[in-house]
């Protein structure tokens, strides 16, 4: 084969050609006297110059390159050559016999559409990175080239394939993404350890959450949520999102987890556990951001008591399909200092469903925050069904798929409007406490006939009527007015709570057999499943004790 007669279309090769000949044909311009060129080669004793590119014959460069290199023509892609590393690579190949048979190599690595594309459209194509039959890797440029007439056109196409062996890169780019993939899955691994494996089931609430670590591509971020029962009835939700990814970010989101548990058995406001979180995230790393929203239900209350810290606002939707967005307080994030968290309020009845979520639920780059928040409320207005099932709506109504870019959690809870019979496990009574000392025999004589009415069994109405006695007597000793005993079962226990003016919490503590006073709490301790104390807002306290009912109801 005549090599002399193919030439590569490549980009600027006729422009550069065309330039050489111009400068070689062009006249020497320089001012007379000058020396010419051949006298002054006569007076050097440096070796002949080696011949230009242009003088080299094909064949033997394309021979030496280490790199494989086949060229083939005509429509059906004929065997025009290959040189020495293609042979050693594939084997020898035979002249003139159509590449699809020919070449086997080519038609495993997909490669003779490409050939057809480029024989057609006149312009080089590359394909990075695939693995030949021979276990290597290569990256493939096929080139077009026309065997010239000798007149300036062409008489034939033909397509010259140039293959670079690239599998050292491919091999460590793979252990790159092994390596990486490793590290996220053990990202994943930390991050799903330190979320609840699960949740806390409240009596008045029913809850569910979900978790989506990032796609394959991105490692995992630092969400979390959790459920914590507080006692007395009352409920505690988070939700965060440590800025970062990795396991660094699982990691401080681990310890925020844990020491937001920590706070929450406080029973303190809100705003005073991120607070006390905010100044926690800046010991950690004073270099790592986290946004949280801490939330606590009450029963009794009809509503979501909440602060946020530089995290995204809670939806409500109410029992008509209203949804509220409870977008005030919202202070910075945590760990920035210098901020005195505040604690608001939205409306949480019988009825109602409210999510809390990270920004990778409603956050896209291609569009703003408010939108996504705005398409999130659109979605649980129609959400219905059990948290679980509004949970998984949520995600779908936002496009979250296996490689979505970013971690989404969301934790739904629902306040269920119990009716018939199912109402008659859930039952309130409260009584003010007027008066002096006769205050304490007319609580004792509610309690009675309330958990008679309920139709406590006789074991479980003296130890109610009991531990009221002691919850009153402490108040009218040591508190102030206004002062209130509330009665409340569910299908789980007793609850009874009594609440005072003064702001000083009662503790357990060792009565000395001489002692007059301090053996009412320790009674209570003793008697009842469980018992605590907090600090109301306005100032005052409740002091409360629970009574676990027995298996099966009543």
């Amino acid at each position: 084969m005549n090599f002399t007669r193919w030439s590569a279309r490549l980009p600027g090769t006729q422009r550069r050609a065309a330039a050489r000949t111009e400068q070689t044909a062009s006249p020497d311009r320089r001012g007379e006297g000058s020396v010419p060129a051949a006298r002054a080669e006569q007076l050097t004793d440096e070796p002949p110059s080696v011949p230009a590119v242009d003088e080299l014959r094909v064949r033997e460069v394309l021979d030496r390159v280490p790199s494989l290199v086949a060229l083939v023509h005509g429509p059906d892609h004929r065997i025009a050559y290959v040189n020495d590393a293609y042979t050693t690579a594939f084997g020898v190949r035979p002249l003139g016999e159509r590449a699809r048979e020919a070449l086997p190599e080519l038609d495993a690595l997909g490669l003779f559409p490409l050939l057809d594309q480029v024989q057609r459209s006149g312009k080089p194509r590359t394909v990075k990175s695939r693995k030949a039959p021979d276990g290597r890797s290569y990256t493939f440029t096929c080139t077009p080239v026309a065997q010239g007439d000798g007149k300036g056109g062409s008489d034939g196409r033909g397509v010259l394939v140039f293959a670079t062996d690239v599998t050292d890169h491919a091999e460590a780019a793979e252990r790159l993404r092994a390596s990486e993939r490793r590290q996220r899955e053990t990202a994943v691994t930390l991050q799903r350890s330190l979320l609840p494996q699960e949740l806390e089931e409240p009596d008045d609430l029913r809850v569910a959450a979900t978790y989506h670590p990032g796609g394959t591509e991105a490692a995992v971020g630092g969400d979390w949520y959790d459920v914590i029962t507080l006692g007395g009835g009352r409920t505690a939700l988070v939700i965060g999102d440590v800025m970062g990814r990795g396991v660094r970010a699982a990691a401080v989101m681990g310890q925020l987890r844990t020491a937001v548990r920590a706070y929450a058995r406080l029973d303190l406001p809100p705003h005073e556990v991120l607070q006390l979180l905010d100044g926690l995230a800046a010991e950690i790393d004073p270099n790592q951001i986290a946004t949280c929203a801490y939330a606590v239900h009450d029963p009794n209350e009809g509503k979501l008591v909440y602060a946020s810290a530089g995290h995204l606002p809670i939806l409500v939707r109410d029992e008509n399909g209203t949804v509220l967005r409870a977008d005030e307080p919202t202070g910075p994030p945590l760990g920035t200092g210098g901020w005195m968290h505040s604690s608001g309020s939205i409306p949480l009845g019988p009825g109602s469903t409210a999510v809390l979520y990270t920004d990778g639920l409603v956050e896209r780059r291609d569009a703003d925050l408010d939108e996504g928040i705005a398409a999130l409320e659109r979605a649980l207005a129609g959400a219905t069904g059990t948290p679980q099932v509004v949970c998984d709506r949520l995600v779908r109504s936002a496009g979250v798929t296996p490689d979505h870019d970013d971690d989404v959690a969301v934790l739904v809870l629902q306040h269920p409007a119990r009716t018939g019979p199912d109402s008659e496990l859930f039952r309130n009574a409260a009584l003010e406490l007027l008066g002096g000392v006769e205050a304490a025999p007319r609580a004792r004589a509610f309690a009675s006939g309330v958990l008679t009415s309920w139709r406590f069994p006789a074991d479980l109405h003296d130890l109610g009527v009991l531990a009221t006695s002691e919850l009153v007597a402490n108040s009218l000793q040591h508190g102030t007015p206004p002062m209130r005993l509330r009665l409340r079962r569910t299908d789980r226990r007793l609850i009874i709570e009594v609440t005072d003016g003064d702001d000083h919490l009662p503790r357990r503590r060792r009565a000395e057999p001489g002692d007059e006073s301090g053996r009412g709490i320790a009674i209570v301790a003793t008697i009842a499943s469980n018992w605590g104390c907090r600090r109301t807002p306005g100032g005052g306290k409740a002091v409360w004790c629970e009574f676990a009912l027995p298996r099966g109801g009543m």
